[in-house]
């Protein structure tokens, strides 16, 4: 974790670019035999010996004797950075791979090289002008040209790509009311980039060190780094069984639904990719990279899932199989996608990118696969405790994606199960500021005998932590409850940790000052009073915050103008026309440029926690003023 925190998010996040190339069997570790074949792959000038003692010292750093993970990746690479050895070895890789290098400017990134990815850029402009092409308020925009090395970053930079992207994702998470669309001015824009980044926020998306005026130069690495996390959460959405019951019928032998639940959505997809394989009578495969560059895989999955006719309504899609017979790899690839194209899933991937194994589009190409014929029936007379798959509440989906924006790894993809070594809350601790001695932190991989015990220390430090460190609140909270998953401690926990995070934020808007609920319920009425607003609130439970005017005038007092009183509903509302109201506030909140985690329906149900977080951080904004 140290070593991570030494490095910027950006460089970060091509290192994991490059560990997921080197890692071609998907497992989170390099070994030796991948190793040698980075090397060899990257045709690098290097005399055996010099090889072989790169392969010692990043073995020497690993927690096992013939194991490196990409935590001790950073840490060898932060070391090599200035060598010429390591500077070989990134061009080289990049170079491989077709990444673009892209100076940056004195100002934005202190003349420091960012590289992206040409195939990342071609595979996005062809999604986004599918996704759009019938949206009226990106005609003057859509369809962009996915050959040009500039029209994307440009299209972005007045933010309405950006919001209507997020909006795929995850429905209604932007009122459509606050997006800026004609006659933009500069500072129309800069709304505009600011509700789509503290939207972003909000869905999960780690944005870190990216500001609206990147996104107005059309920085490309920072771009498409965004844009592939709007569109994975969007492409993930329903590989989650709470969503897609069907997904029940990956069920293995000796497993049980919970077992199930905890898969990550990659994990779940390469389930379904075997599944179908297997039915085939195919080889399984391990990845979306080394695994299918011969296309034969991808052949076999297309035929399985292709529409046999035998739904109603639902005409047959035949799959030409002779291609799987050519002989060169890029032609049965390019084959593979035209009648991948018969099924209309001809998106992310070209036949170059089969061939090359890039991780990142062929999980997208899937994963697009398995949302339009994920071809799963929902097993009948199993015995399955269906009562697990409610699905997560608002509350808990807030925390974690709360978790995930601030880049915690790895990624929240369920709140109790991925909580359960406590790698996540310890991370947390370090963004509240309570120092963590990672020396007494187990990490992964566990041992096979032993490993819960592992994952309960961590938990029972993580405990010790908050009662000693961060004096939470923790009575009757032991790290066992942690460990096995149980809601209402694992919540309280959260709770404390993201009110800590909110009310540090303040803290340091106010010079240190101490900051409390009453506090803040002055500031809030004293500045609805002094912009002569006649809306005020006793507590974060007032009844009245469930029409949002309380918030909207707030909003209006610390950027006067802002709100379109016009489209705010007053009166005696209806259930309806409260929630439309709160839509608009949260809406309006990040786009005067405050980072609101909480959901309309928390304004309307008035739940004091998540309405605290909303005016703590309204006030924040308002500090920043003065």
């Amino acid at each position: 974790m140290a070593e991570t925190a030494q490095i910027g998010s950006e460089e970060l996040e091509e290192l994991r670019i490059a560990f997921s190339k080197i890692d071609t069997d998907n497992s989170g570790y390099i070994d030796n035999n991948e190793l040698h074949n980075l090397f060899k792959a990257a045709n690098l000038d290097l005399p055996g010996h010099k090889i072989r003692e790169i392969k010692d010292e990043l073995l020497a750093s690993g927690s096992q004797k013939d194991q490196i993970n990409f935590e001790d990746f950073v840490g060898l690479f932060h070391g090599l950075k200035s060598s010429d050895v390591a500077k070989t070895f990134r061009k080289q890789l990049l170079k491989k791979e077709g990444i673009c290098a892209v100076r940056g400017t004195e100002k934005s990134s202190e003349g420091t090289q960012h590289s992206y990815s040409e195939e990342e850029r071609y595979a996005f402009v062809n999604w986004i002008n599918k996704a759009l092409e019938k949206d009226p308020d990106c005609q003057q925009l859509i369809p962009m040209d996915a050959n040009s090395d500039t029209e994307l970053f440009a299209a972005v930079g007045n933010g309405i790509i950006l919001c209507k992207m997020i909006n795929l994702s995850v429905p209604d998470t932007i009122d459509e009311r606050t997006i800026n669309k004609k006659k933009l001015t500069p500072f129309t824009i800069q709304e505009n980039l600011n509700l789509a980044l503290n939207s972003a926020l909000a869905i999960g998306c780690h944005v870190v060190n990216i500001g609206a005026e990147d996104l107005k130069e059309g920085k490309p690495h920072l771009v498409l780094g965004l844009l592939w996390q709007v569109i994975k959460i969007g492409l993930f959405a329903d590989i989650e069984l709470s969503r897609n019951e069907a997904l029940i019928a990956l069920l293995r032998e000796g497993e049980d639904l919970e077992d199930l639940m905890k898969l990550s959505p990659e994990e779940l997809l390469l389930r379904w990719a075997n599944y179908h394989l297997e039915g085939a009578g195919c080889k399984k495969v391990n990845n979306f990279s080394t695994d299918i560059k011969d296309s034969k895989a991808y052949y076999h999955l297309l035929n399985q899932i292709a529409p046999k006719g035998d739904e109603e309504g639902q005409a047959p899609i035949p799959v030409d199989m002779s291609g799987i017979n050519e002989n060169d790899d890029l032609k049965r690839a390019e084959s593979m996608l035209q009648q991948a194209e018969r099924l209309g899933c001809r998106q992310f991937v070209t036949a170059t990118d089969v061939v090359r194994g890039n991780p990142k589009l062929n999980l997208a190409f899937v994963a697009n696969l398995f949302n339009k014929y994920p071809a799963l029936r929902k097993p009948e007379n199993q015995d399955i405790d269906w009562s697990l798959l409610e699905g997560e509440t608002r509350e808990e989906r807030t925390f974690r994606n709360w978790m995930n924006s601030l880049g915690v790894t790895p990624r929240v993809n369920h709140l109790y199960s991925d909580l359960q070594d406590a790698l996540v809350i310890l991370q947390l601790y370090e963004k509240i500021k309570v120092p963590v001695d990672w020396s007494r932190v187990n990490k992964p991989p566990y041992p096979k005998l032993g490993a819960n015990m592992k994952k309960l220390e961590n938990c029972n430090y993580a405990v010790e932590l908050g009662r000693n460190k961060a004096k939470f609140s923790l009575v009757g909270i032991a790290g066992q409850d942690l460990n096995e998953g149980k809601h209402m401690p694992t919540l309280a926990l959260m709770w404390q940790l993201m009110r800590r995070y909110t009310l540090n934020m303040l803290e340091e808007i106010g010079d240190g000052e101490k900051v409390n609920d009453e506090i803040i319920v002055n500031w809030v009425n004293k500045t609805l009073s002094d912009s002569q607003k006649s809306s005020s609130i006793a507590s974060f439970k007032d009844k009245e915050i469930s029409t949002s005017i309380p918030v909207l005038d707030l909003i209006d007092a610390i950027q006067p103008g802002s709100v379109r009183y016009d489209l705010v509903k007053t009166g005696d509302l209806t259930d309806e026309e409260k929630l439309q109201n709160a839509k608009y506030a949260i809406s309006m909140a990040r786009k005067i440029g405050t980072r609101v985690y909480a959901l309309p329906e928390d304004l309307v149900e008035v739940n004091p926690k998540m309405v605290m977080t909303v005016f703590a951080c309204l006030m924040g904004k308002g500090m920043k003023k003065v």
